[in-house]
């Protein structure tokens, strides 16, 4: 019996990749969260800028709680089954009137995985719509599995590589509109991207990229994980992110380092060159 989705809502994530508008906290909760992260980044810069969005839930518990919001984990069992694991997490903000913009791409495509099973949740911390650049995905493309990808390194491309999947028939995307507290879920196969921000308001996305089921293992780098939910990981190489206790706590910023670096050796395995995020 699922936790938190409907059954037609399962389905539609069977069959377009995706789910959009679910809500995890009020908008009253939601500028809360976001409020701390401006005092994050204005108080501990040198732990939280433009090239360090990665994996800072590892530094700051705001957002490890958010990690671990009882909501959020119950969409994913709905989805996942009782056992998994998370992977690591990306803050996506695109600043007012700024010409950032993600091209159009899956997510597994560089990230070294046995198989292509899991799946991102995207939690809105400030509105997410047409004006600021929110997420389209392509319906049904998951089911491609992995196409190819054309690596662009664009200044403007906020994805590692800059990475794009050419020929998308741009008629078929749907635009997820979000209110702070909301969240989309998408399949890790499925072609998604997102355009600037031509607002005067800041877009702000928390992904958490992503919640895996223990039989997926890394091919590339090292096996890091944080034990999220049901039955731990049991294999010998297996290595235990651990959460932070306070903000900054040393323990976990070295897990951090240790995880960022990991995540970077692996996105740009095989890259002509090596951006700084």
């Amino acid at each position: 019996m699922p936790k938190i989705l409907s059954t037609q809502q399962i389905q539609e994530y069977d069959t377009k990749g995706f789910i959009s508008s679910i809500d995890v906290m009020s908008e009253d909760e939601a500028a809360l969260y976001h409020e701390k992260l401006l005092a994050a980044e204005r108080d501990h810069p040198e732990h939280i800028h433009a090239e360090n969005r990665n994996n800072a839930h590892l530094s700051f518990c705001f957002l490890d709680e958010l990690a671990h919001h009882p909501v959020i984990l119950d969409v994913v069992e709905d989805l996942l089954g009782p056992d998994f694991s998370l992977w690591a997490s990306v803050l996506f903000i695109k600043e007012p009137n700024t010409s950032h913009f993600v091209s159009w791409h899956q997510d597994a495509t560089y990230m070294g995985m046995n198989k292509n099973t899991f799946l991102t949740p995207w939690i809105a911390l400030t509105p997410s719509n047409l004006d600021t650049g929110c997420m389209s995905m392509i319906p049904g493309s998951h089911k491609q599995h992995i196409v190819e990808h054309e690596d662009t390194f664009g200044k403007d491309n906020i994805l590692t590589r800059g990475q794009r999947v050419n020929d998308v028939d741009e008629s078929q995307a749907e635009h997820l509109i979000l209110k702070p507290g909301q969240m989309s879920v998408h399949h890790c196969e499925v072609i998604h991207g997102s355009q600037p921000n031509h607002s005067n308001t800041r877009r702000v996305g928390f992904a958490l990229q992503s919640y895996m089921q223990n039989d997926v293992r890394q091919e590339i780098g090292k096996n890091q994980w944080m034990p999220v939910r049901g039955k731990p990981r049991t294999e010998a190489d297996n290595i235990d992110i651990r959460r932070p206790r306070f903000d900054l706590d040393p323990i976990s910023q070295a897990d951090r380092d240790a995880a960022s670096e990991n995540y970077s050796d692996i996105l740009y395995h095989g890259a002509k060159q090596k951006r700084a995020y």
